[in-house]
């Protein structure tokens, strides 16, 4: 038994583990993991197949990463699966389950995202990278979540919504509708409360690309315009603004965007 990994720990011949990867105590290890370069497992985790892990993620102990989901359709026999990217941190009794096969099949986790305790991340979720999800944050299934997300403590996501890139929830949000980039949300259920500025500017966006952020949000959710007429003069904007183009690409896919209602001014 390698220095790494320790004498309790339970790994399936079936699975398959760099040299380096380090396994704590009591572990338990399914057949058709894979565990990339570098990777921590704490003691009492649960790791279950099929999943890849990739290289220099931190697993705390007692989380359970790759379960048939607690969709009633699922099957532990489907082809389905979990996919975790590089340089994540997965803290205690975090639960990331199988994807199903009324979508892709595969739940993922991109690279160096920040995942605390008791998070949820369900059956065919996809989070992109740098993202974090703070303490008891439950997402339903397919939810989308994009590069540098931020989800309060006890955000609670429903299914099927999509989370921008570079939004943030209060804690304690109800999302039940698409969140474009760039926005703060608050309450249950979420309403728009601003722009994300604090978190904007640590990341280098500079005093034109807020300028022209709170221009979008206002004219989303607070300017006396209709939809159509909003998404128009956003669609102009995007011809030579970066920030609304992605905004706009983002509105033009949306399932059910947040509502003005209850927005506060900026």
């Amino acid at each position: 038994m390698s220095q790494r990994r320790h004498p309790t720990a339970i790994i399936d011949p079936g699975a398959q583990l760099h040299e380096t990867v380090a396994v704590g105590a009591y572990a338990v290890i399914g057949a058709g993991v894979e565990i990339g370069e570098g990777t921590r497992v704490g003691s009492h985790a649960l790791l279950q197949g099929p999943m890849r892990v990739g290289r220099h993620n931190r697993i705390f102990g007692f989380v359970s990463l790759g379960e048939v989901s607690q969709d009633k359709t699922a099957r532990a026999e489907d082809p389905t699966a979990v996919e975790i990217g590089d340089g994540n941190t997965i803290r205690e009794f975090v639960t990331i389950q199988r994807g199903t096969l009324k979508d892709a099949g595969v739940t993922r986790i991109g690279d160096d995202n920040w995942i605390m305790n008791y998070v949820h991340v369900a059956h065919d979720c996809q989070i992109g990278n740098h993202a974090i999800l703070a303490n008891n944050s439950t997402l339903a299934g397919h939810v989308v979540l994009e590069d540098y997300a931020v989800l309060g403590g006890a955000t609670l996501v429903a299914q099927y919504c999509r989370l921008g890139a570079h939004c943030f929830t209060a804690g304690g949000a109800g999302v039940t509708r698409d969140v474009p980039p760039y926005i703060v949300v608050q309450g249950n259920p979420a309403v728009p409360r601003g722009i994300n500025i604090q978190g904007l500017r640590r990341r280098g966006f500079s005093t034109e690309d807020l300028s022209q952020i709170k221009q979008i949000y206002r004219l989303l959710f607070v300017a006396d315009r209709s939809a159509e007429q909003a998404r128009a003069q956003l669609a102009q904007m995007a011809a030579t603004s970066a920030p609304a183009k992605r905004v706009h690409e983002f509105v033009a896919r949306a399932r059910h965007l947040i509502q003005k209602t209850g927005a506060d001014p900026v």
